[in-house]
């Protein structure tokens, strides 16, 4: 008997690079790809030599020599984390990176912070669904003091769309001030958590995921992941689930938007990547978008943002951990 060397279809299109493994899903359930011309069903595979388009436009299986990129980007407010070319705010287009990426989840548009973006459609299952428990941490301020009963809900679990949120770490840090680790994402969750207890989200910043930390990267920056930062993700990942029903990420769009196909970088742009991982890139859109106050300075905020031992007053809950586990969607 010959060994079966067919591929999925969302995992083909997955690893190509196009988008996530659950956006390729919802093109195949509105019939928008097509395996040999013919519209694909759900479940279908892809053989060697089969061509396979969404929109009509083909879609290439990655090369071997192809190399995984991993983005981490200080999204300002006012960028919509979407990568549709019709909304002139969207990510991509802010960011100016000379191949497909796509990001890995979703900050809504008055959150800024740090969002993960790739080309590796594959990982993001790992990192976004909820069962795996990977961490997400912010910064919250909110439209009046915090109370130790306030940081008791919160860390405890609030019910919102017709559940319970999971128990959680939360940690006053100043009077308006709390920081927060989740590892579920339900859609908009911070902010309705603190609706259903009377209070209103004035800044939310997200500074880490799981190993990936937002220091002082400035707003509207975007940088490589170390080399370092990158193995300890995929260690952190190693053992996740990674299933085609992954729980959607907190700010999950309801229509996934096909990304859009990046033009050659004009004269002026950086070309591939940045000789060393740490060096950056700043698009010169961020400078305006700081100068019309719509992402403001860059804030690390009371204490230190990724500190999660030494509970403050109001803290409960267990702390979060960036580090030293080798295992891991938004507000």
């Amino acid at each position: 008997m010959s060994e079966d060397t067919s591929t999925r279809l969302n995992k083909f299109i997955s690893e190509s690079g196009f988008c996530s493994r659950r956006e390729a899903d919802r093109y195949i359930e509105e019939k928008r790809v097509t395996i040999n011309g013919k519209t694909a069903k759900m479940g279908a595979t892809v053989k060697a030599g089969d061509k396979v388009a969404v929109d009509g436009e083909a879609i290439k299986s990655r090369k071997p020599t192809d190399k995984p990129i991993y983005i981490a980007f200080n999204k300002p407010a006012g960028v919509t984390t979407t990568t549709d070319p019709k909304d002139k705010n969207n990510i991509i287009d802010f960011i100016g990176f000379p191949k497909r990426i796509f990001p890995i989840g979703r900050l809504d548009n008055p959150t800024e912070g740090l969002i993960l973006l790739t080309n590796n459609g594959d990982i993001i299952n790992k990192i976004l669904r909820a069962g795996n428990n990977h961490d997400k941490e912010y910064i919250v301020t909110v439209d009046k003091p915090v109370t130790p009963e306030f940081v008791a809900k919160m860390s405890s679990g609030v019910r919102i769309l017709e559940t319970v949120t999971k128990p959680c770490f939360v940690q006053q840090q100043g009077k308006n001030v709390f920081k927060i680790v989740l590892t579920q994402g339900l859609n908009r969750q911070i902010r309705r958590m603190c609706e259903a207890l009377d209070y209103k989200v004035i800044k939310l910043k997200r500074i880490r995921v799981m190993n990936i930390k937002l220091g002082d990267q400035p707003v509207g920056n975007w940088r490589y992941l170390t080399q370092e930062e990158t193995e300890t993700l995929h260690q952190l990942v190693a053992e996740s689930v990674n299933t085609e029903d992954a729980s959607y990420f907190e700010e999950a769009a309801e229509t996934p938007q096909r990304p859009a196909i990046r033009p050659k970088p004009a004269s002026g742009r950086p070309k591939g990547a940045p000789a060393k991982p740490k060096e950056t890139f700043v698009n010169p859109k961020s400078a305006s978008l700081r100068k019309k106050g719509a992402a403001g300075k860059t804030s690390r905020g009371p204490g230190k943002p990724n500190e999660t031992t030494g509970r403050n007053k109001g803290a409960t809950g267990k702390p979060g951990s960036s580090s030293g586990r080798p295992k891991g969607r938004s507000r």
